[in-house]
């Protein structure tokens, strides 16, 4: 075969397992690091890339010629079992694989549709938002109300996204269907005499929580600290920019209603009976977002448990006065660890289990409190708002950040990605 058109194939597999993994959402560090695997693999000598959230430019050495290639990414969604498939094939890879075969293996990845249909798809960002609800303090009917409507809401959602709708508008379509619904059922529910109104507006946030991009907030974290600045740009652009959409939904809705979010009641019970339910809604809140983020059913437990054990004794911790962002820090360093550990013993990528155990920790509350004061011209109370959101995605960050550094090596010293890595043949069991 002519070197150029060898040196084709080469590229053109690499650059397609690169392509899988950027647009199942993984971080910019696991793409390089992945297709630099790859490359050695099927024989080419030197490669380089750079990725961000939307684009990848490759240059691959071999044969005497070289061949640049770029790709554009549109797909901007979440696929955590796509991950884990294409890092199980990574670890797998070993010196003197063929092109052709890598491809149907690609072939057979790529195939493989969503693990799960429109309706579990749904009744799970339901399930997960009222969740959420009773963590943010909801009583019965808030969670009922915010079930009935982050289901409707995520299920519009799947529909527009799987049509390419704009994802600026989908969230804010989404948004104004899922708030408009909360207010909808708060209202009949008060109409019938069940609740006072006033007192359960403050579950209207929770109601949209589906919409917090919490994947590609947590890898552009996960890429800041890599130094790929890029991806890491790139990533919270996106991420702002739908969170900001969702917020003028909401400003707009509860304007329209007359609503007042600020208000919020407490639901006062025993001790033992509130840990317990905030370990099962932590637990089920983690499960739902896992489901989202299309993860097999064992990984959904898996993060779950994480998720749930490490959170409630976080709530315990800030109960008993410890600060809230330090509390975060060292609960997404707990969740990092123990996801590191899990992942040491199966083929479930790090990002899998402890993205949706650490995204039930965002906070998406104030978020949205600070669009809303900001629409009201309340700028002072905005700010503060939105220095409390950064304080905790920081602490977050850096918890994560820290796991990384303590189990893997290769985050403390930086070592280039396009240093073609040696591969050995692998006999590492994988727990399916």
């Amino acid at each position: 075969m002519d070197p150029h058109q060898r040196l084709a194939k080469q590229s053109g597999v690499v650059m397609r397992f690169g392509r899988l993994l950027l647009s199942a959402g993984a971080s910019s560090y696991r793409v390089k690091a992945s297709m630099a695997r790859m490359a050695r693999a099927v024989g080419i000598e030197e490669h380089r890339a750079s990725v961000s959230f939307s684009d990848i430019a490759t240059t691959a050495y071999a044969n005497g010629t070289f061949r640049t290639e770029l790709y554009e990414n549109r797909t901007f969604g979440v696929n955590a079992n796509r991950i884990d498939q294409l890092k199980e094939l990574s670890h797998n890879l070993h010196d003197d694989m063929a092109a052709e075969d890598l491809e149907e293996e690609l072939d057979k990845i790529e195939s493989q549709g969503p693990l799960y249909g429109p309706v579990v798809n749904a009744l799970a960002s339901g399930i997960a938002c009222a969740g959420f609800c009773f963590l943010n303090k909801g009583g019965l009917y808030e969670c009922l109300a915010v079930l009935i409507a982050a289901t409707f809401g995520q299920a519009l959602r799947r529909i527009t996204l799987h049509r390419k709708f704009n994802h600026f508008a989908v969230w804010l379509l989404c948004g104004v269907l899922a708030s408009s619904i909360y207010i909808g059922a708060i209202e009949a529910m008060g109409a019938m005499g069940i609740l006072n109104v006033a007192q359960n507006q403050a579950g209207l946030i929770s109601a949209i929580l589906f919409l917090i991009p919490g994947f590609p907030m947590t890898t552009a974290i996960l890429d800041l600290v890599r130094m790929d600045f890029p991806s890491a740009l790139t990533r919270t652009s996106y991420v702002l920019a739908v969170m900001a959409s969702a917020g003028v939904a909401v400003w707009g809705v509860t304007y329209a209603s007359g609503w007042d979010l600020n208000v919020q009641v407490n639901h006062p019970m025993p001790w033992w009976l509130l840990i317990t339910l905030r370990f099962f809604c932590s637990f089920i809140a983690a499960w739902g977002f896992a489901i989202l983020f299309n993860t097999p059913w064992k990984v959904c437990a898996v993060a779950a448990t994480i998720g749930a054990s490490v959170n409630t004794l976080r709530t315990i911790a800030v109960d008993n006065h410890f600060p809230w962002h330090a509390a975060v820090g060292a609960a997404a360093l707990a969740i990092g660890l123990l996801a590191a550990a899990v992942a040491a013993k199966t083929y479930y990528s790090r990002v899998s289990l402890s993205v949706p155990a650490v995204v039930i920790m965002i906070p998406g509350v104030p978020f949205y409190r600070a669009v809303t004061a900001m629409n009201n011209g309340l700028v002072t109370d905005a700010i503060a708002q939105v220095v409390q959101v950064f304080f905790v995605i920081t602490a977050i960050g850096f918890g994560l950040a820290i796991a990384r550094m303590v189990t893997d090596t290769r985050w403390i010293v930086d070592t280039p990605t396009d240093k073609l890595p040696t591969l050995e043949s692998s006999s590492r069991k994988y727990i399916r």
